[in-house]
C-alpha cells in the first residue's frame, strides 16, 4: 500500500463515542477540557445529547450507535470528516453491535486518525500540542490503490 498525507486542521472534528457504562466518565472528561469547545465535536446518538446539556455547547449528533452511529462515524472518518475519536467502550460489558465497534476502531487504524478509548490515553491526546496545530497524517492512496487494481 501507498500512502499519502492529509491535512489535519487546526480546528479538529472530534468524535465523542461512549457506552452506557462510560457515558458519566466521557461527560466528566469533556466538562474538565474547556479547549473541546475550540473544536468541533460530534457523538453518537444520546451521548451527544447529553454532552450537550453538560458542556452547554453544540454537538452533532449521529444516531446511536447501535442503530447505525458507529458506522456513520467510521464512514466520516473514511471521507476525512473526523480527525480524531474518542472512545471510552466498556471492556466488561458484551455489547450486541459488537462488530460495529470493532470496524470503527479498524477504520480510525486504516485512516490513522488518533484514538483513546480511555481517561488517560485522552488526557495524553488533549494534551498534545498538536491538538490545537495543524498536522499532516499519513493516509492510504486510495486512488492509486484503486488504479492498481483494475
Amino acid at each position: 500500500m501507498k500512502y499519502t498525507h492529509a491535512e489535519v486542521p487546526t480546528k479538529k472534528r472530534i468524535a465523542l463515542v461512549a457506552h452506557d457504562n462510560k457515558k458519566q466518565e466521557l461527560i466528566e472528561w469533556a466538562c474538565a477540557h474547556p479547549l473541546l469547545k475550540n473544536h468541533t465535536l460530534f457523538a453518537t446518538g444520546s451521548t451527544g445529547t447529553l454532552l450537550e446539556r453538560a458542556l452547554d455547547y453544540p454537538i452533532e449528533k449521529f444516531l446511536s450507535g447501535p442503530l447505525g452511529g458507529d458506522q456513520q462515524i467510521g464512514a466520516n472518518i473514511a471521507t476525512g470528516g473526523i480527525d480524531v475519536l474518542i472512545f471510552f467502550w466498556d471492556p466488561f460489558e458484551p455489547m450486541p453491535h459488537d462488530p460495529d465497534v470493532k470496524a470503527l476502531l479498524r477504520i480510525a487504524s486504516v485512516w490513522n486518525v488518533p484514538v483513546a478509548c480511555n481517561v488517560t490515553t485522552a488526557n495524553y491526546l488533549i494534551s498534545s500540542p498538536l491538538i490545537n496545530e495543524s498536522y499532516s497524517r499519513e493516509i492510504p492512496d486510495y486512488q492509486n490503490y484503486m488504479s492498481g487494481r483494475v
